[in-house]
């Protein structure tokens, strides 16, 4: 479907230019570590997931839900359900699958090795969003394919639905202040900068929270919400505390960080600025 790499491209672009102007003329945070390292970095794993991918599986998930139409599997195709209902039961099921596989990085030590690389990021921007080891980029696509199959979602719900989510993790990232009385509106639906920079946070039980990056309503539901960090979002600190060194955090260094041991968790601030 060549219509999917116009719209997924045109609404990126989109997307990820509006929130880096914004960070740029309205930001909440001040910058602590230079931008356009951190941008070269997280640009360049984003330039090798693409290219992995394209080699790869590629689109896979739209691939599995045209064969699955095709040939009438998954649950929705079987019951022939009223096409409104297959749009929003199927990105409902879309965006809870993907709230289960966040909480299963952090919980799961194989994968919160390779989920390490996103909370390794010192500061939080548009590109943090994007800054994902490449094994976990692939395992992800071939698990969104699985719930495709399984449920038989239909093509252009996979589409419209990673659309957004490839918005969200833009917005939901993007170092931007919003007005408190927006954010309380559209965090009572949506993930919001403010809601998902508590789970940013270097204090574990702030990290193992605020799994959503598309709906707030999963983490509300099975109690991982956090409304505000306690440190408070200006004076708080992000990261990982096992990795604190910007100079080791390079290009090459963060491809190999499934690969550095799992610490004990440090708690104490004090632990984390001396280490």
């Amino acid at each position: 479907m060549m219509a999917e790499w116009v719209i997924r491209l045109g609404v990126f672009l989109g997307v990820f230019a509006l929130c880096a102007a914004v960070e740029w003329w309205r930001p909440k945070r001040t910058w602590h570590y230079a931008r356009a390292r951190r941008w070269g970095i997280n640009l360049g794993i984003t330039l090798l997931n693409s290219v992995l991918a394209r080699l790869t599986v590629g689109a896979i998930a739209v691939t599995t839900a045209l064969w699955a139409q095709q040939q009438g599997w998954g649950l929705f195709n079987l019951l022939a359900l009223p096409q409104p209902v297959v749009w929003v039961v199927g990105l409902l099921l879309l965006d809870l699958a993907i709230w289960l596989q966040h909480l299963a990085t952090h919980h799961i030590p194989v994968l919160w090795r390779l989920h390490r690389m996103h909370h390794a990021d010192l500061e939080l921007d548009v590109t943090t969003g994007l800054r994902f080891h490449p094994i976990e980029i692939g395992l992800s696509l071939l698990y969104k394919a699985l719930i495709v199959l399984l449920f038989g979602i239909d093509p252009w719900v996979v589409i419209v639905f990673e659309v957004i989510l490839n918005a969200f993790a833009l917005f939901s990232h993007a170092n931007i202040r919003l007005p408190a009385r927006l954010d309380r509106t559209l965090r009572t639906l949506v993930v919001t900068p403010d809601m998902h920079r508590a789970h940013h946070s270097i204090h574990p039980d702030e990290t193992n929270t605020n799994f959503g990056f598309f709906l707030s309503i999963w983490d509300r539901l099975f109690n991982t919400y956090t409304a505000q960090p306690r440190d408070g979002h200006l004076q708080m600190t992000l990261g990982l505390a096992e990795f604190r060194d910007e100079q080791r955090l390079g290009f090459i260094n963060m491809l190999a960080i499934p690969l550095a041991p799992l610490k004990p968790t440090v708690t104490s601030e004090e632990e984390v600025r001396h280490g």
